[in-house]
């Protein structure tokens, strides 16, 4: 049925694969704030621990596998390491999943309203 669509593609095991890794990787909150404010500008370890309201040990980790993944890159200034996005993409993936979340957010809370009226 499907083949029958002339625009019809399937991607390839390899991309399902290393997509439902960044799925993965991004299935954390302290990953995605870590990641939101490194897409403002680059960031140290403790400034990271701070925005994200986590320890620097675990922001550490975080960046580690992170980098592994190629969604971030770090910059060696003496003894300092210097965190940044690696690229847009992960700008656009953050921000559809994002503002996704406030959609989702909002109808829960409007549908909530609608079904339960508010006893006096």
């Amino acid at each position: 049925m499907h083949a029958s669509l002339p625009e019809f593609d399937m991607p390839t095991e390899e991309q399902v694969h290393l997509a439902a890794e960044s799925f993965r990787l991004l299935a954390d909150p302290t990953r995605i704030k870590v990641l939101w404010a490194l897409l403002q500008g680059e960031s140290s370890v403790a400034c990271l621990a701070e925005l994200a309201g986590a320890a620097p040990t675990a922001v550490s980790q975080h960046l580690a596998k992170l980098r592994l993944a190629g969604l971030v890159r770090g910059r060696r200034e003496g003894t300092f390491v210097y965190y940044s996005a690696a690229d847009d993409h992960v700008r656009g993936l953050l921000a559809q999943a994002l503002h996704h979340a406030d959609h989702v957010d909002r109808e829960i809370t409007s549908a909530e309203h609608s079904h339960h009226p508010r006893s006096s």
